[in-house]
């Protein structure tokens, strides 16, 4: 969600260093489950507050509309996951008239890179991994999209400080933007139906 088609005005570095957890490839929710309780509901608290204020003063990025809009209308379904938590995803998704057959936040089971969360998502779907199109900013969408078997996955805008965090010789596609992701995917769709 965040970076892929919502713009939250969050820094997340800054997000980090506020919790005191570093920037190590893993997510921040991951890292809070390895702190003593204490910090760990002290941490939650103020990650949970930094995505509700993201929720709230968020917007969509340019081509999310059209993208979905073109994915409903070449009949292919749609999940959104994240490892937002679902209130805030709720919030997102009731400011925006956005489409989605299967919603999976990380109240719902595995965070990314695990392969589950996508997993999960083909599952409900009926979709199987090598029929599937991912799409994500991060690393972790990379990794949990691989590790889950998905034919296809295009990283969307240049993130500097998870580039370095990307695993060396998984094939994607690169688009600077939706509207590059939208045209990447009509192409791949065209070579399916040949």
């Amino acid at each position: 969600m965040d970076g892929t088609i919502w713009n939250a005005p969050i820094d997340w570095l800054a997000v980090r260093r506020e919790i005191g957890v570093p920037a190590n490839g893993r997510s921040i929710y991951e890292q809070l489950m390895d702190m003593p309780s204490q910090e760990r509901a002290e941490g939650i608290r103020i990650l949970e507050h930094h995505e509700a204020l993201g929720a709230e003063n968020g917007t969509l990025i340019p081509g999310t509309m059209d993208l979905l809009r073109c994915l409903k209308e070449a009949d292919v379904k749609c999940a959104l996951i994240t490892n937002n938590s679902r209130l805030s995803v709720r919030r997102v998704l009731e400011r925006n008239p956005l489409s989605f057959e299967v919603v999976l936040s990380r109240d719902d089971g595995a965070l990314k890179p695990a392969p589950q969360a996508f997993l999960s998502a083909l599952e409900r779907l009926h979709v199987h991994p090598d029929e599937a199109i991912a799409i994500g900013d991060a690393h972790f969408d990379l990794i949990a999209s691989d590790r889950a078997g998905v034919a296809n996955f295009i990283l969307v805008g240049d993130k500097r400080w998870t580039s370095e965090l990307f695993p060396v010789g998984v094939p994607h596609y690169k688009a600077a933007n939706l509207v590059e992701a939208r045209e990447i995917i009509t192409r791949l769709l065209h070579q399916s139906l040949q």
